[in-house]
């Protein structure tokens, strides 16, 4: 069942949002050559904890990190370990704070030092890609709608739309309903409705869309080994449009 938020507790997401929105911040300048993932999920653990929160990644059905932290053809959920960043990587870093248990959820892909034309490219349309979806959150409008938005962009820009993975609803679980695909067909799937809190978040690739996952049994990663971004907000459904809560 999709549920509506109350005021409060759409105040408590808009918290946990910005906590969330608050790490990324933090984080971006120690994202540099040299430093290891595992360094940067101690800091983003520790600095939740100071805000009042908890990493809601942290045991989410065992995964190990606080943080997910994929690098170059990495997809989704890479665990922070001692790899070390390198001039010309990219990293999507996925957050997750759980605040007087209400969640936020936001990812953003990030560059490491200088990074080529084809990976400016990738972050570039996957940032825009995400927005594009948004733009169809409002009463009335249909799941399929976001779908369809983010997956005619990302065709138009020769993007492999990832399928398997999809966006979500977000409240006292990390994962509610509805499931928020990249793709879709306008006018169809769930009606949105004011007080409905989702996460959109476009997973696309520079070469084909497949991916696999690694014997770790959590990171996916693209088929071909070709760079992948991934760019996520959680919003909230008003009146009239959406209100991002994982911003400013």
């Amino acid at each position: 069942m999709i549920s509506i938020k109350s005021e409060r507790e759409i105040e408590l997401l808009r918290k946990a949002g910005k906590i969330v929105y608050q790490t990324h911040q933090y984080l971006k300048p120690y994202i540099r050559e040299g430093i290891t993932t595992k360094q940067l999920d101690r800091l983003a653990e520790d600095f939740i904890r100071s805000l009042g929160a908890t990493p809601s990644f942290k045991g989410y059905n065992g995964f190990p990190g606080s943080i997910c932290t994929s690098i170059n053809e990495e997809v989704v959920h890479g665990i922070p370990s001692n790899r070390k960043l390198k001039n010309g990587d990219i990293i999507s870093i996925d957050i997750g704070a759980c605040y007087k248990g209400y969640h936020g959820d936001s990812a953003w892909t990030y560059p490491v030092g200088e990074i080529d034309e084809e990976k400016k490219y990738l972050m570039k349309h996957t940032e825009e890609a995400l927005y594009r979806g948004l733009k169809e959150i409002k009463p009335g409008n249909r799941i399929g709608d976001i779908g369809h938005a983010v997956e005619k962009y990302a065709h138009e820009k020769k993007l492999g739309v990832v399928l398997e993975l999809c966006g979500h609803g977000v409240g006292l679980q990390l994962h509610e309903a509805p499931d928020v695909p990249n793709y879709g067909v306008e006018k169809t799937g769930p009606k949105l409705k004011e007080g409905m809190v989702i996460a959109v978040e476009p997973m696309l690739n520079i070469g084909s869309p497949d991916i696999y996952m690694l014997e770790n049994d959590w990171t996916i990663v693209t088929e071909d080994h070709r760079p992948s971004a991934h760019f996520e907000h959680t919003v909230v459904v008003t009146k009239d449009g959406c209100q991002i809560l994982t911003g400013e």
